[in-house]
């Protein structure tokens, strides 16, 4: 069995910006007495706590939880309170470098919608997030936008030819991540490496954005073991599957 699970958050753990459900709360809990879990997703810190610490069972077992924002571009653990390791922050030269360039290459892509809800560009510090319909948008207009990524593959290299000297990932229902180069889920799966002793091969990533491009994939490329769901309900059974061995002994 692995030493450590890694998980995205949106499209995995739980629906997008939703929060986990009580039987993911569940199944989670008992998965953090029983080896130790981070989870990795574009979402920033505050998403974290509304969706998945807020909704964790009070006597679950945080030491064994690693939490990594914005495609691990930050690094939160636990010691009777969450410290942030590290942060690898944008310049405001960067950040309205790139702001621009998402601005531009949503008009020429012909995919900006007249109608929004909340903030389309959101500045997480050490992501830059596009979300195409806003960051509050109803959980059934972003599952009908670009369920298959098609529209996000095309505003993919639009944008890279911008900002080529950034990362550009797509993830989520609707969402397309900019971070600094080389600082992706592959980096944080460098700094679990680090920070928990644990070898690459000893863990098991768990995500639906595996494929080029999407904001799984560098986890991959780091050389860990991966397992692709469709949604939230395929994850569960994976973690049922995963107890059922670690339980058993």
């Amino acid at each position: 069995m692995k030493d450590l699970i890694i998980f995205d958050l949106d499209g995995t753990l739980a629906e997008s910006k939703s929060p986990l459900d009580a039987e993911m709360s569940a199944l989670f809990g008992r998965l953090l007495k029983a080896v130790k879990v981070a989870v990795i997703s574009g979402g920033a810190w505050p998403q974290f706590e509304k969706q998945v610490l807020a909704k964790l069972p009070p006597d679950a077992r945080l030491e064994a939880l690693s939490i990594l924002p914005t495609c691990g571009t930050k690094f939160y653990s636990y010691d009777g309170r969450w410290n942030k390791l590290y942060a690898e922050d944008f310049t405001n030269q960067q950040k309205a470098k790139i702001i621009a360039a998402l601005k531009s290459t949503l008009e020429t892509s012909g995919f900006k919608t007249e109608k929004h809800w909340g903030e389309v560009i959101e500045d997480r510090g050490s992501q830059i997030t596009l979300s195409a319909l806003g960051q509050d948008a109803p959980l059934a207009q972003k599952k009908t936008w670009d369920p298959d990524f098609t529209k996000r593959k095309i505003i993919k290299p639009l944008l890279e030819k911008l900002i080529p000297e950034f990362s550009v990932q797509l993830g989520g229902a609707t969402s397309i991540d900019v971070t600094k180069r080389g600082i992706d889920k592959a980096y944080g799966i460098k700094k679990l490496h680090e920070t928990l002793g644990i070898a690459i091969d000893d863990m098991l990533f768990i995500g639906d954005a595996i494929f080029p491009g999407g904001n799984d994939y560098p986890a991959k490329t780091a050389g860990v073991t991966c397992i692709k769901v469709r949604d939230p309900e395929e994850t569960k059974r994976v973690i049922e599957t995963i107890l059922a061995c670690v339980e058993a002994g």
